[in-house]
Formats: structure tokens, C-alpha cells, sequence
């Protein structure tokens, strides 16, 4: 039965989708073909007619989701004009980018698994990352580019850092230690 162009790009976006939440929960070794396919609501046999491999699913849901990041953190700053790197603090130092993997950061959910990885995944999270340097070049202090590129760095390291450990930690109350003084940390606001 021949599927038309409409629903083949239909059924490739719930594959992207699925994969999407699966990988960021899983990582990319956690899931298979099969779970991807089934969360997606098809068949195991009709994943090989929109991709190659999983590799090749892997390396476009990366894709798509660090533009998703890149284009939100961009909307939030566009959207406090007064305080852009407040915004983007409030939305990612969070609890809800902790407990929620599978809808979250990319990066805080593979960043990890990509670093022991090599190529293409790999390649394109490194130019994820040094764009995100860029966005917060843009919008925190620093006399200087060159100090506002060291503070973005530091920024993004520390935003994600936070996020990751306290994901790893069992205890609430040290995550939210985690989250509360590093939020605290990067607000030049909230610095005496």
C-alpha cells in the first residue's frame, strides 16, 4: 500500500518526535529502532524508508533540537529586553529542566554521551555549543568581547553544570543547592 507524500512526511515527523523525547531521556544507546518506532505509533519495518540508520535519525533529531534551543533562547531574549540574561536563567537554571529529560535541554540530557562519541553527532553538538557562547556573548556583562566571551563561557559550563549534577543527585534539597546558587552566581543582579 503506497502512502502518500502527505502522511510520509506525517509519520517521519512522529518518528522525529518520538526519537526526539526517547534520546534525551535514554540517550542515543538506551532506545532502539523498534521502541523509537512504536512510541511513534508505526511499525518497526517502516523506519527504514525515512532513514538510513539510526545514526542517521540520531544525527538530524540532534539537529533539530539544537536549533529548537537556539531559537528559544533567542525568543527569550528578544522577549526581556531589559533583562535577557535574567530570562534565560529563569528558564534553564529550572526544576522543570531537571525533572523533565525527554522535553528539556539537549545538552544537559546528551552531552555526556556525545562527549565519548565521534562524528557527525559529535560535530554538530560542538557547534550547538559555541553558538550558544555566541547568544550569551550577546547579553552578558563584560567590558570588553574578549571578557564577554570568557563570561559566556563560563555562563553556559555553569548553566548546564547545574543542571546536570542535579539531575545525578538523589537528594533534593543539595539539586535544588545546585540550581538556587548557581542561579544566584550568574544574575549580575543578584551579585553584591
Amino acid at each position: 500500500m503506497r502512502v502518500s507524500r502527505e502522511k510520509f512526511a506525517e509519520n517521519r515527523e512522529k518518528i522525529l518526535t518520538a526519537a526526539s523525547v526517547l534520546f534525551r531521556e535514554n540517550g542515543f544507546d538506551g532506545v532502539g529502532v523498534a521502541d523509537i518506532m512504536k512510541a511513534a505509533g508505526l511499525t518497526h519495518g517502516g523506519f527504514y524508508g525515512h532513514f538510513e540508520s539510526k545514526d542517521d535519525l540520531a544525527l538530524e533529531v540532534s539537529r533539530k533540537l539544537i536549533e529548537r534551543v537556539e531559537e528559544r533562547w533567542r525568543e527569550l531574549i528578544a522577549g526581556a529586553p531589559g533583562r535577557p540574561l535574567q530570562a534565560l536563567l529563569d528558564h534553564y537554571i529550572h526544576w522543570r529542566t531537571v525533572d523533565d529529560p525527554g522535553r528539556s535541554c539537549v545538552f544537559a540530557s546528551l552531552i555526556q554521551e556525545v562527549s565519548r562519541s565521534e562524528g557527525a553527532v559529535r560535530a554538530t553538538f560542538s557547534e550547538g555549543l559555541s553558538t550558544l557562547v555566541d547568544v550569551l556573548e550577546e547579553v552578558v556583562p563584560g567590558a570588553t568581547q574578549e571578557e564577554r566571551r570568557a563570561n559566556a563561557t563560563t555562563t553556559l559550563s555553569s548553566m548546564m553544570g547545574a543542571v546536570i549534577l542535579a539531575r545525578a543527585v538523589e537528594d533534593r534539597a543539595l539539586a535544588e543547592q545546585f540550581l538556587v546558587t548557581m542561579r544566584r552566581k550568574l544574575d549580575p543582579t543578584q551579585q553584591s
